[in-house]
């Protein structure tokens, strides 16, 4: 209902005595009270009346006659914050130094919680100083509110803990890429180191056929263990050739140039032309820079 309307429907002591003016008022559900400049209460509408019936409170239903800021005065003097700042509020308004007042505040019992908005602004009139206070229970608003910041905050933890379990995914799947890189560089050290030289002795000796097939079936599967180097070294900047791949291989173990002549049963110079070449196909043109190395960071 607009203030104004108010006003001209209340007789000089302030109850208002417009039939319909008194029919919209009683048809809010907000708890509203008119007071004067010193918080008397000069009427109330019908949702005020039945929350003062329900909740057993002091004095007359309607509260006509007592004064609204007193009331406020000693609950502020009991401790009670919310009350201090609607007195300031509402002074603020009776002496024009402010248009509206608006604050919401708990009104919480011992079996339920509550919330209203209050809401004091002045009639806008000649006559004397006429404050409409309305209060309205806002608790399911409230209440969703408290809901959701109860979410955000399962949410928020939610997340924390997948970012946790995200980094300690990534650790673990980093520290399995690492065990699986030692892994293999064992177990193709070991070979080059361990087995293929006898191999590669074994090839050069007399051998029956049956025995040279089984040693070229061993030969393979052994190809096949040690793959997964090879195929990263076939995949690099350059295509390498089968035998530049095995000196590659030869050279990132750390072996000489006479070593793996003596393992691949070529000669030395074949050897340094394979590591001329591989220094060339990696665009490795500083002499300074080291081929085995180069060779290691690649995996």
């Amino acid at each position: 209902m607009d203030p104004e309307s108010i006003s001209k429907a209340q007789p000089a002591e302030g109850r208002l005595s417009d039939p319909f003016a008194r029919t919209v008022l009683d048809s809010l559900s907000a708890n509203i009270a008119i007071i004067d400049a010193e918080g008397r209460i000069l009427d109330t509408n019908q949702a005020w009346r039945e929350y003062a019936t329900t909740n057993d409170m002091e004095g007359s239903v309607d509260s006509v006659g007592e004064n609204y800021l007193t009331v406020c005065r000693q609950a502020a003097e009991a401790g009670d914050p919310d009350a201090a700042a609607v007195v300031v509020g509402i002074k603020a308004v009776a002496e024009g130094r402010q248009e509206i007042f608006l604050y919401d505040y708990p009104c919480h019992s011992p079996e339920e919680k509550h919330w209203y908005y209050m809401r004091a602004v002045r009639v806008l009139y000649s006559g004397p100083v006429r404050i409409i206070v309305s209060h309205e229970d806002i608790t399911a608003l409230k209440l969703t509110e408290e809901s959701l910041r109860q979410h955000e905050a399962e949410l928020e933890q939610q997340t924390q803990s997948l970012e946790e379990a995200n980094i300690a995914l990534k650790v673990l799947l980093k520290q399995r890429e690492s065990d699986k890189h030692e892994l293999e560089q064992k177990v193709l050290s070991n070979v080059r180191q361990l087995v293929l030289p006898y191999v590669e002795k074994l090839k050069t000796s007399r051998l029956k056929p049956r025995d040279r097939t089984l040693l070229e079936i061993i030969e393979s599967h052994l190809d096949d263990v040690i793959s997964p180097f090879l195929q990263r070294m076939s995949t690099a900047k350059s295509i390498l050739t089968p035998q530049e791949i095995q000196v590659a291989a030869l050279v990132k173990e750390g072996r000489t140039s006479q070593e793996i002549a003596d393992i691949l049963n070529v000669s030395v110079t074949t050897i340094n032309f394979h590591r001329k070449n591989l220094r060339q196909k990696f665009g490795l043109r500083n002499t300074s820079t080291n081929l085995r190395s180069h060779l290691m960071s690649m995996t």
